[in-house]
């Protein structure tokens, strides 16, 4: 348990195992990055990953550090709350993955933009769709950079701010390799490995917790309520009681929904789930890469209802506020309660695995989606070379590599899965809107692209930044004696979502320029069927 020093586990083993990971994770990357390619294989790996490869990869990339530290923790300490987190991320890849992903593989090249601007103008609607690209991808890039400080703030003990400075820099370090060494094809042979160690990991300790309750699932819920009340005065959270973190007041209910709706439809504005559909060579492999990720992450989601449970019996909210990295702890707190020192360290390299490849596929996204879309199609007019191109992706990955380790830095001990939330927030705001009305309306025009992508971006970026979630409460990211918030809710969704589609819906009903009909019909046709996909990514 604690040492002399306030570590949990042994530092050695935990740093051990970190090596472990991080070593033939590399070696991986090196390896299958050896053959000599194309330079697009950068942006798609060849597009060369069976259905079952890519559904491991996506699940590798959608399990970030917030399902596994954030919303085991969030179970942990809010109970019933807290598992909106699990109900919320799970339907929200299913709306992902059969409305918005396939469709847009299939009319797409490399990035979002390539299908928002398939029938527009093209610097306007890529400018703006590179634009949210970026954002979207730095804010959820903090999450990951927050919970890689949590986390190894918990295994060494580190609890002063600096150290654990270096710490995020480390990762914002071995993230840019990963990308430079082995681009898309690296990446996702990270990511299926990362999923594969994931699953197996949280599989084995809820099975190590169930066996402790008889497989009884009602006696852990029930027994963990009894561990999160005051035996001597009942006193306490109700971890079973709904609406106990939300159900306050008014404002707390509507803040409720709008993280309900960020998270439910977040997911398919997210840039780099999307880019996964790309390296898969046909439409059906792709529905086949939908199939495995749902049945793969759903299982897991499912996973956490008994991690979080056992952890709030077993290890005791108490112990997990006080933990270094706070509710992010609440996973490898039980894995050391589970199974001692070694199966800690094993848990935690799984989740610090987790968390270098969810911010490769970020950073490869966000890097691909300014050398394609700003680079060459709108300052060199579609006209670059490749080979330049992609150098300019990877120079690009080092700039947003430095600029995610000092945001990390700052978003360090805040709730991953709350942070992850705010990132969803803007995805659903900036992209969702413009890729429903791109994919499914053929009225839509130039105009409303860009305004609905620039009317959820600003909307949503600036709703949080005057938000109870920055100042001016306990839990914000300044502090409470900070405060400049005069926006009520936590989560802005509820506002900036129906801003966007509000928006997207003036602006093309107001253009005097209609689309071109032609290239709507061709659209609709490569989007429910992939007719000409493969040869737009292999071009």
């Amino acid at each position: 348990m604690i040492t002399l020093a306030g570590q949990y586990g042994n530092t050695a083993i935990n740093i051990g195992v970190f090596a472990l990971f991080v070593v033939a994770t590399m070696a991986i990357v090196i390896f299958v990055s050896r053959r000599k390619t194309k330079a697009t294989d950068f942006y798609t790996g060849g597009a060369a990953f069976s259905g079952r490869q890519n559904g491991l990869a996506i699940t590798g990339d959608y399990l970030s550090a917030a399902a596994f530290l954030g919303v085991t923790g969030a179970i942990a300490m809010s109970g019933y709350d807290g598992l909106l987190y699990s109900v919320g991320f799970f339907v929200a890849l299913l709306v992902a993955l059969y409305l918005v992903a396939e469709p847009m593989r299939n009319t797409g090249k490399f990035t979002m933009a390539d299908v928002l601007s398939f029938r527009m103008k093209q610097k306007p609607v890529r400018t703006a769709a590179a634009t949210s690209t970026l954002v979207i991808s730095f804010v959820y890039l903090l999450a990951q950079m927050a919970g890689a400080g949590g986390l190894v703030a918990l295994l060494l003990g580190v609890s002063d701010k600096v150290t654990q400075g270096w710490v995020i820099a480390l990762v914002g370090v071995l993230m840019v390799a990963y990308v430079l060494i082995g681009g898309m094809k690296g990446t996702t042979w990270v990511q299926m490995i990362k999923a594969v160690l994931l699953l197996s990991g949280a599989v084995i300790m809820a099975f190590l917790v169930m066996m402790g309750e008889g497989f009884d699932l009602n006696s852990l819920m029930l027994s963990a309520q009894q561990a999160a009340l005051d035996p001597a005065t009942g006193n306490g959270k109700d971890i079973l009681e709904p609406m106990v973190k939300y159900g306050a007041t008014d404002w707390t209910k509507l803040s409720f929904l709008s993280l309900s709706l960020a998270l439910i439809a977040g997911p398919s504005g997210l840039p780099h789930v999307l880019m996964r559909f790309y390296t898969v060579p046909t439409a059906k492999e792709a529905r086949k890469s939908a199939v495995w990720a749902i049945i793969l992450v759903g299982v897991f989601f499912l996973l956490t209802l008994i991690l979080g449970m056992g952890a709030a019996k077993l290890v005791g909210q108490k112990a997990i506020a006080a933990a270094p990295g706070g509710a992010n702890a609440a996973a490898p707190l039980l894995a050391l309660e589970l199974g001692g020192e070694v199966f800690m360290g094993v848990i935690s390299g799984v989740a610090f695995a987790t968390i270098l490849a969810v911010v490769a596929g970020l950073t490869i996204t966000a890097s691909a989606s300014f050398a394609h879309d700003v680079y060459n199609e709108i300052f060199k007019g579609g006209k670059a070379n490749p080979e330049t191109e992609v150098k300019v992706a990877r120079i690009t990955s080092v700039v947003i590599g430095i600029l995610a380790i000092l945001g990390g830095i700052v978003a360090n001990g805040q709730n991953i899965a709350f942070l992850i939330s705010l990132a969803f927030a803007v995805a659903a705001s900036a992209n969702l809107p413009s890729i429903l009305y791109t994919l499914y309306w053929r009225r839509f025009t130039t105009r409303g692209s860009v305004w609905s992508i620039y009317t959820g971006l600003v909307s949503s970026v600036l709703l949080i930044v005057f938000s109870p979630a920055i100042s001016g409460s306990k839990t914000a990211m300044l502090g409470e004696s900070v405060d400049f918030a005069w926006f009520p809710l936590d989560n802005p969704a509820l506002v900036s979502v129906p801003l966007a589609f509000l928006a997207g819906f003036i602006g093309t009903i107001t253009s005097k320029q209609r689309g071109d009909e032609e290239l709507a019909k061709e659209m609709e046709v490569r989007s429910m069927t992939g007719a000409g996909a493969a040869a737009a990514i292999n071009h």
